[in-house]
């Protein structure tokens, strides 16, 4: 995780950003590797914990829909087993797990470094940021173990794979959005954290990540892929990776632009909001 960060610093060469901006970006990189070396000093797998959390739940999901329900799942290029639906699973819950992972400890970004914030010439932007980019660094891991076993049995890699930046642009947006959006309610609002779980639990269930969108009733399937960003991004991830073409352009693009949305009206309430967060806290 630290090497890829640091990798971070060769860009500044290739990008057209001032001294001041590049200055953020690089405090932002600092937060960021020490959140994750401070979530796992100490342990004997460190940074591996994320895989192995990650690679349980897809063992669980095998076991329990493949295994008890006897759920089986055909798709293009990949062997109809067992397997195959515990790999078209992980390729769901991984935005699933970076989305909610980065917006939860988001939520709490503020709150939780008072003394941060009452310094005047920190950048309380980055707050909300650093969880959020934890979490998807930490999912890293989980999608290429899960490039892995699926070029492991079809004996290829899809050239969809090089769209998957696209795809991380669309996730980051939305989950940098949202959580600027609670990290500032929380300053004012101590319930918030607890009512984003109550939330996402009932959006994961509406979310096809543990069943095909086919099982939706016609009726009401546009509408979930339309009004649900993450919805969109699940299937999208499960086109470049595992069936290795787009079949979901349309909601791929609304999800964008519901991200782009997303992130101006988050980030908007959270400005502001932040000359108050002092006072408060």
């Amino acid at each position: 995780m630290n090497g890829v960060i640091r990798k971070t610093k060769k860009l500044k060469r290739f990008l057209p950003v001032s001294d001041r901006q590049w200055a953020k970006f690089d405090l932002l990189r600092t937060l960021v590797r020490r959140d994750l070396e401070a979530r796992y000093k100490g342990s004997i797998l460190g940074n591996l914990w994320p895989l192995v959390n990650q690679l349980s739940q897809l063992l669980i999901y095998i076991y329990v829909f493949s295994v008890v329900l006897k759920v089986k799942l055909s798709l293009q290029g990949l062997p109809d087993n067992s397997f195959t639906f515990g790999l078209w699973i992980f390729a769901g819950l991984l935005p699933w797990i970076s989305f909610v992972g980065g917006l939860t400890q988001a939520s709490g970004s503020v709150v939780s470094q008072p003394n941060l914030v009452k310094k005047v010439v920190f950048p309380l932007a980055l707050l909300p940021l650093v969880p959020v980019l934890s979490a998807f660094i930490e999912s890293a891991f989980g999608l290429i173990a899960l490039i892995f076993f699926v070029a492991l049995m079809t004996h290829t890699l899809h050239a969809t794979l090089a769209l998957l930046p696209l795809v991380w642009l669309t996730q980051l947006l939305l989950t940098a959005g949202l959580g600027y959006l609670t990290a500032g309610l929380t300053v004012f609002l101590r319930d918030i954290p607890q009512t984003l779980g109550l939330v996402l639990n009932i959006w994961f269930y509406m979310t096809p990540i543990i069943y095909p969108a086919s099982s939706i009733p016609e009726t009401f399937r546009s509408w979930v892929f339309w009004l649900n960003p993450i919805a969109a991004i699940a299937e999208v991830y499960r086109d470049i990776i595992l069936v290795g073409e787009i079949k979901h352009w349309s909601e791929w693009g609304v999800a964008s632009a519901m991200s782009v949305i997303m992130l101006y009206c988050g980030f908007t309430v959270y400005k502001r909001l932040r000359p108050a967060f002092a006072d408060v806290l």
